[in-house]
């Protein structure tokens, strides 16, 4: 049951996070931006942001840079103070702690035009994971009071279709016995649609303030989302970036369970509570099923669930153990297999240098001449080859052109050898042959 967030793409103003570590000193103090104190709690810090974001917005100062900053800075320092680690990092060491590329701002999705959404949905196709926000319309019309409320009874679902960026909301009445008891508020969607399930306090005025955030999440063949309110501590599951996850997985191993975090709300009272059901798919609507029950019937999952969690905590505990075990382990095989390496190549290079020394102890003149001799035998061969190519053309120059009568006036007429009379009487003494030519052939 995540908080409220909001925010937009990574911009380059001062308060991107991932402007350069010398312009980290001209940066506000993210606890002066929020106007909260070093001791402030979470909620008091989710509060003090959803206020500065309502009132500069894009979608309410669109033409106005100012407030456009502003917005940039509560959005930037919100994301420090809002995550614990990076708020204790900050705490410690300030914003040079903090690494460039961890900020990832949600993106309202009603703020942007055709073009940009379509390039948004195309990297999410993609895997790049690109986190949404509640429109601020939306958050504006529940502060305001003007939000639509249907009454929700527990133990029954409803089946509905909410369209892109907008939100259903719903009232839900429990007695005390029930607040006792616990609550379970789910939503789930057969068509695998994108959807935030919200919950909402009630303000003074009558109008309602975002108090709690759970997005929607594969599970199997659905999306699902839901909020346990069982009276004692439940956990939500953040997943980690997958991209970075595929860059070093081993990081990614020992950081699987830091998602892993407490709820801020852990029971109700009785009255009247307020859900809501936002559409986060890029174009279409989002269809689903939204059911609000009493855990009285699950009394023996709520011991498993207590159970199981707090086994991962114990998990998540251990895992930072043997974590360091692990790099140590992993450094020192690294080392090792280097070293088996060089001692193999060692070990090969002295035993070649050993068998060298062994063959020089020898008199014999036939293993000098033969080992001599197969060093010069390529040597022998390219002459050869080279004498045979120069015979071959030098007979082709001194043979007449194919064709060309053969004259006796060139020049003086060489002895033929014995073996070229032969074959020249073979080939032409055919004249004391006798054909009849009156018998056809």
């Amino acid at each position: 049951m995540a908080g409220p967030k909001f925010g937009s793409f990574k911009s380059e103003s001062k308060g991107d996070s991932a402007a350069p570590a010398g312009a980290a000193a001209q940066r506000r103090d993210p606890y002066e931006v929020l106007g909260v104190g070093r001791n402030a709690t979470e909620q008091e810090i989710k509060s003090a942001f959803r206020r500065m974001a309502l009132k500069y917005h894009p979608d309410k100062n669109a033409d106005d840079p100012v407030a456009s900053e502003k917005f940039q800075e509560a959005t930037f320092s919100y994301n420090i103070l809002s995550d614990p680690d990076k708020r204790r990092q900050y705490d410690s060491s300030g914003f040079e702690a903090i690494e460039a590329d961890s900020h990832e701002l949600e993106l309202d999705l009603s703020s942007l035009n055709t073009v940009n959404t379509m390039f948004a949905a195309l990297f999410s196709k993609l895997g790049v994971p690109i986190k949404t926000t509640v429109s601020a319309t939306v958050l504006e019309e529940a502060l305001n009071g003007s939000v639509e409320i249907s009454q929700l009874h527990l133990g029954k679902s409803v089946c509905k279709k909410v369209e892109k960026q907008t939100a259903h909301f719903y009232s839900v009445e429990i007695t005390e016995e029930e607040a006792k008891l616990g609550l379970v508020c789910r939503v789930r969607s057969t068509s695998k649609s994108k959807f935030k399930l919200l919950y909402f306090e009630p303000e003074e005025n009558g109008g309602l303030s975002l108090a709690l955030q759970e997005d929607s999440a594969k599970t199997g063949k659905v999306t699902s989302a839901g909020m346990f309110f069982l009276g004692f501590p439940v956990y939500r599951f953040e997943h980690t970036n997958s991209a970075a996850a595929a860059k070093d997985p081993d990081s990614a191993f020992f950081k699987r369970l830091d998602g892993f975090q407490p709820c801020e709300v852990n029971e109700l009272k009785e009255g009247t509570h307020y859900f809501a059901v936002y559409g986060d798919n890029f174009f279409k609507s989002a269809t689903y099923t939204v059911e609000v029950v009493c855990a009285e019937p699950f009394t023996a999952e709520k011991e498993k669930l207590r159970s199981v969690e707090a086994k991962i905590l114990a998990k998540r505990s251990e895992l930072s153990k043997f974590e360091s075990e692990y790099r140590e382990v992993l450094a020192k095989f690294t080392e090792m297999t280097s070293r088996y390496a060089q001692e193999m190549q060692t070990i090969d290079e002295l035993l070649n240098e050993r068998n060298a020394i062994h063959a020089s102890y020898t008199n014999s003149p036939t293993l000098k001449r033969s080992s001599s001799g197969s060093k010069e035998r390529p040597s022998s061969k390219v002459s050869k080859s080279d004498d045979e190519h120069s015979t071959k053309k030098e007979k082709k120059s001194k043979s007449p052109a194919m064709g060309a009568p053969v004259s006796d006036e060139e020049g003086p007429k060489k002895e033929k050898t014995p073996k070229e009379r032969v074959r020249r009487k073979k080939w032409f003494s055919i004249h004391h042959l006798k054909v009849d030519k009156r018998r056809p052939c």
